[in-house]
């Protein structure tokens, strides 16, 4: 397979001198709108996530708008200086640490842009908070499936760099199985709108014969020649969310671009905008508590429950209980569960 069409990837390596960062901090003030923070104490502020991870950043620019994050992101190229997107901050691996100029989402980029109640689909931008996006939806009667335990912190855009899933994913999957399309940006400059691409969309785009039509052209000849080695190896369960989605560019998954980038953790591009795919909102909720001798026993009462179709399905093991009761956590909620060591909830 032929890359003499692309662009020569941008690698930092470890002993690479820094960027400038007194110019790069400049031009980002004169042409970002947005804050642009070089300070110590930001930059210490930013170095952690929710892991025990630290890295500092180069700098921080906080957007008012996707445009202005574009620009930093043409800024940090021109200056050689790698980019990395933040949302909550609830990465537990210090995926939202890096040396870096870290583009915060999370203070102005946070509109629900427009709603399609009829088409169950909404278009976000990255920083909006998926509690507060839940609930600009509630008139509508829809809502975003997948909701992690940082649901009430976590970002869109933070999801989507994570595929994140939660206690949900029993009933609406992986961030991956409920995006539509999404605003992407290379590091070149290079924007477009990307999901599912048909054999007639394929081909308008080879017909641009742009950057984006050179990569759609590399990655369909990638999906050619692995596609039954995708098929093989690639484990069929449902909270696979390691590795890049190379699946999602099988034909039977559409030439899914958008699919493919999702769980990407800001490696590949800048996401700039979302459109969701939507669900209904359950009406009526039931909380059912299932006590069991230890947490294997309780994994193999789950084929059971499957069938009833369960919105959220989450097991607690001894330790967690252990813990709690180590550190007086929880007493009133400890008491309220059924016998056992173990339990599904």
């Amino acid at each position: 397979m032929s890359t003499s069409d692309l662009p020569a990837p941008v690698v930092r390596r470890p002993d690479a001198p820094p960027p400038n960062t007194a110019a790069l901090e400049r031009a980002l003030r004169e042409r970002v709108d947005g804050e642009v923070r070089f300070d110590a104490g930001s930059r210490a502020a930013y170095s952690t996530d929710a892991s025990n991870f630290r890295q500092t950043p180069i700098g921080v620019v906080v957007p008012r708008t996707p445009e202005a994050a574009a620009e930093a992101v043409a800024v940090a190229r021109e200056h050689d200086a790698p980019v990395l997107s933040r949302g909550g901050g609830t990465s537990l691996a210090g995926q939202c640490t890096n040396t870096a100029v870290v583009i915060d989402w999370s203070k102005y980029c946070d509109r629900l842009e427009s709603v399609d109640p009829d088409a169950r689909t909404c278009v976000v931008q990255p920083g909006i908070v998926l509690d507060e996006l839940n609930r600009r939806l509630a008139p509508t009667g829809l809502r975003f499936g997948p909701e992690p335990a940082t649901h009430a912190n976590c970002t869109i855009g933070g999801m989507i760099g994570n595929n994140s899933c939660g206690a949900t994913a029993q009933a609406y999957g992986k961030v991956v199985d409920n995006i539509a399309r999404m605003e992407v940006q290379l590091y070149d400059g290079t924007r477009f709108w990307c999901g599912e691409t048909s054999d007639e969309e394929y081909a308008e785009i080879e017909r641009q014969g742009d950057l984006r039509a050179s990569l759609y052209r590399q990655l369909r000849a990638l999906r050619d020649t692995y596609a039954d080695e995708i098929r093989a190896r690639f484990p069929d369960i449902p909270r696979r969310v390691s590795g890049y989605n190379l699946d999602s560019l099988l034909p039977e998954h559409g030439f899914d671009v958008a699919g493919l980038l999702v769980g990407s953790e800001s490696t590949l591009v800048t996401v700039l905008r979302a459109e969701l795919e939507l669900v209904p909102v359950v009406k009526e909720r039931t909380l059912v508590v299932l006590g069991f001798p230890d947490i294997e026993t309780a994994a193999d009462a789950v084929p059971a429950i499957l069938p009833y179709e369960p919105i959220a399905l989450e097991g607690i093991d001894s330790r967690l209980l252990r813990d709690e009761r180590i550190k007086h956590l929880n007493p009133k909620a400890r008491a309220e569960l059924p016998d056992g060591n173990a339990f599904l909830l």
